[in-house]
């Protein structure tokens, strides 16, 4: 089974959950949250970050043994699962190692399940590798786990002693899926032929390829974002029946239009968006800032429906159009970056850790531009009134928006789901973005409460005053049901 709903640990959720200690999730709670999106929420994937955090590496011994009774029922590697995202070396030098601790811990996690279970199921055997920029980083996980950690276990510790895992006993599983994470427009760009190369000469015949959608909004534009996506998953899907191999694309989708628009009430457009998607991410904000029925009802639609061919577009148009927008974009964040960093400080934080690095996020700096991590960076816009959706819009002539409504045909939708945030009275709007949304003509009933808000943090920055900025924008996300 290819699991179609995957809980993840993004923290843009306002709502602290039940089970928390604190109002910043880590550690424990994090044990407590992958019981609760499985048992509760009937999520049947967890995402377990390993990146920028310290790593539980016992989190299957604890699941099994707190929860025992639950994953008798549900068999974890069968059932539901747990998938773990690594740190890629090829980036993120600082947590090169943790990636190696990580993969040895896969066969202590198949002893603690065997022991539960009585049988020789794994409980992970996949993981994830975000920014994949080639084949190679995707080979060497691959190769570091069959030829190191469980090819270490045919060695003898000297000629005609018995081997280590005579020794230890043998290492399971005697493989692992690696699934490649594409984030910046090249890599998706490509992504299809990474992946073909990856898997061609390989007994690998089921592959899941995993694309992102929040970091290419914030380095590339919401429209720029959405055309790439699509452009990808076409051309996965071409690979696909090209070569006769099953590929299952994931997209992680956030809360917030500029990061996917994925909320229990929009379940159903988002998937018919990305028909060909078969598994969406569930993020903090999706399970926290809903009710818990509303949550329930959305995912099990997820789980229920049937994938289908993606949409067919034209790749060169969206291409050339990419461009135009994408320049417009970067002008706007380049002027409204002091801002944005200027807020963000006081964004409040709901994970324990960081996540993990992006193209604007490890250099800290591209083109000259210095910018947060992409939710704080959504949550810092929308506390403006200036929700990053709006962003580059000057750059679309008429023929691009009757372009855009059948290639993005939910454009209309998300760019009225942000304007319902928009403060027209916000010092911060530039005024070519006031202008295009005169000439698009897209209306939208506003939050009157959030617009009051905004503005009163647009004072509070004007007057250089920060002590009550925190609780402003804890506030106007709650409205919003998304920090960012």
């Amino acid at each position: 089974m290819i699991p179609k709903c995957m809980s993840t640990q993004h923290p843009d959720n306002v709502n602290i959950p039940f089970f928390a200690e604190d109002h910043e999730l880590g550690g424990e709670d994090e044990i407590q949250e992958a019981y609760y999106a499985f048992s509760h929420l009937g999520c049947d994937e967890q995402m377990w970050d390993c990146e920028g955090k310290e790593v539980d590496a016992f989190v299957v011994k604890k699941l099994l043994t707190r929860y025992e009774p639950f994953f008798r029922e549900k068999v974890l590697g069968r059932d539901v699962f747990l998938t773990l995202r690594v740190p890629n070396p090829a980036v993120e030098k600082a947590e090169a190692k943790v990636l190696l601790e990580t993969l040895e811990s896969i066969p202590r996690s198949f002893d603690a399940a065997c022991l539960f279970y009585k049988c020789d199921l794994p409980p992970i055997f996949e993981v994830i590798l975000p920014m994949t920029a080639s084949s190679a980083c995707l080979d060497r996980v691959y190769r570091y786990y069959t030829d190191f950690v469980v090819g270490k276990g045919n060695l003898p510790f000297y000629e005609g002693d018995i081997t280590i895992a005579e020794w230890i006993g043998e290492f399971k599983p005697d493989r692992i899926n690696v699934i490649p994470l594409f984030e910046d427009m090249p890599s998706m760009l490509n992504a299809h032929k990474m992946t073909w190369d990856y898997v061609k000469n390989k007994p690998i015949y089921e592959q899941r390829v995993f694309i992102a959608r929040s970091d290419p909004a914030m380095n590339y534009g919401l429209i720029s974002a959405v055309l790439l996506n699509k452009i990808a998953l076409q051309r996965i899907n071409r690979l696909s029946e090209e070569r006769n191999i099953m590929l299952y694309p994931i997209l992680g989708v956030g809360s917030a239009p500029f990061r996917g628009n994925l909320r229990p009430s929009t379940v159903k457009s988002v998937v018919a968006e990305y028909p060909s998607v078969h598994t969406f991410t569930i993020q903090s904000a999706f399970k926290y800032d809903h009710s818990l029925d509303e949550a329930i009802s959305a995912i099990s639609y997820l789980r229920t429906r049937q994938t289908d061919k993606p949409q067919q577009i034209d790749e060169e148009r969206c291409l050339e159009l990419i461009n135009r927008y994408w320049s417009k974009y970067r002008e706007q964040i380049s002027d409204l970056a002091p801002i944005i960093n200027a807020i963000a400080v006081h964004v409040p934080r709901r994970r324990k850790r960081k996540l993990h690095v992006g193209l604007f996020g490890y250099a800290r700096e591209v083109d000259g531009i210095s910018l947060p991590r992409v939710i704080t960076f959504v949550a810092a816009l929308y506390s403006i009134g200036l929700p990053p959706e709006l962003l580059g819009l000057n750059a679309l002539s008429d023929e691009d928006v009757s372009f855009l409504k059948s290639a993005y045909i939910n454009l209309e939708n998300d760019l009225r789901d942000a304007l319902r945030y928009y403060n027209p009275t916000s010092p911060f709007i530039p005024k070519p973005i006031k202008d295009a949304l005169e000439r698009i003509g897209i209306e939208s009933e506003p939050d009157l409460g959030h617009q009051e808000i905004t503005t009163r943090i647009a004072k509070l920055l004007n007057e250089n005053s920060s002590a009550d900025l925190k609780d402003a924008i804890l506030l106007a996300a709650s409205r919003r049901r998304f920090l960012g």
